[in-house]
């Protein structure tokens, strides 16, 4: 599972920094803009369906979103830009697979992601010791959907993440809606806590809930969307 979460640069790098509720060294009694929290300016993003022929056309432009939103620097335009889009070039094989893109006058964010099933193969280790109780039964009724990847911007991460009009969200909803999917569903590694942060901020929950069970099984922790 993707979700671009920027690395925070280092201090050296970023020069003094305002931040909420503290005095900024060179601009006192300055403090950081609060977010906006009416109409999205942003609303003007379109989102729409790639074909896979477009996808297979424009794979270059999304390795190139995939790295300008990781934040990685260098490493990622070379070793992990190339790991997406392996990735996501054999996702692209799987039935059902979707990819939505939202632009301006530029790509500014993508999600993909395909339906799941009870006898289906598996992804990324996401099998029957996770589809358990209501989670099978929906992936065997078609309802389960994955979430495979969600590439935003930092500022989506940072601003309005309850708004409904926030670009993750916009997106992980329009994908469940065009599969007619229930739930949507998502593993990712317990020890990736910004990228869980993110999720949860977009609405994401536990499946088994908030509590850390006391015998975790695997690596993962399975997160769940509502339609």
């Amino acid at each position: 599972m993707i979700v671009n979460v920027p690395v925070p640069p280092t201090p050296a790098a970023t020069g003094p920094r305002l931040l909420e509720g503290r005095v900024g060294p060179d601009r006192p009694g300055a403090r950081e803009p609060r977010p906006e929290r009416g109409s999205s300016p942003r609303a003007g993003e379109r989102v729409r369906e790639l074909s896979r022929q477009q996808i297979e056309d424009r794979l270059g432009e999304l390795g190139d979103l995939f790295a300008e939103t990781s934040g990685g620097g260098p490493w990622a335009w070379n070793q992990a830009r190339g790991a997406f889009l392996r990735r996501l070039v054999a996702d692209v094989r799987r039935p059902g697979f979707e990819l939505l893109i939202a632009e301006s006058t530029e790509l500014t964010g993508c999600a993909y992601g395909f339906p799941v099933r009870g006898d289906g193969p598996r992804w990324e280790g996401l099998d029957a010791h996770h589809l358990q109780g209501s989670l099978l039964r929906l992936a065997a009724a078609g309802r389960l959907c994955v979430i495979a990847g969600i590439l935003v911007p930092p500022r989506v991460r940072r601003q309005n993440q309850d708004r409904a009009w926030n670009l993750a969200r916009r997106l992980q909803k329009r994908l469940l809606a065009d599969h007619g999917a229930t739930l949507g569903v998502m593993l990712v590694n317990r020890s990736d806590h910004r990228t869980l942060e993110a999720l949860r901020s977009w609405g994401w929950r536990y499946a088994e809930g908030d509590e850390l069970p006391a015998y975790p099984y695997g690596p993962f922790r399975v997160l769940i969307l509502g339609a």
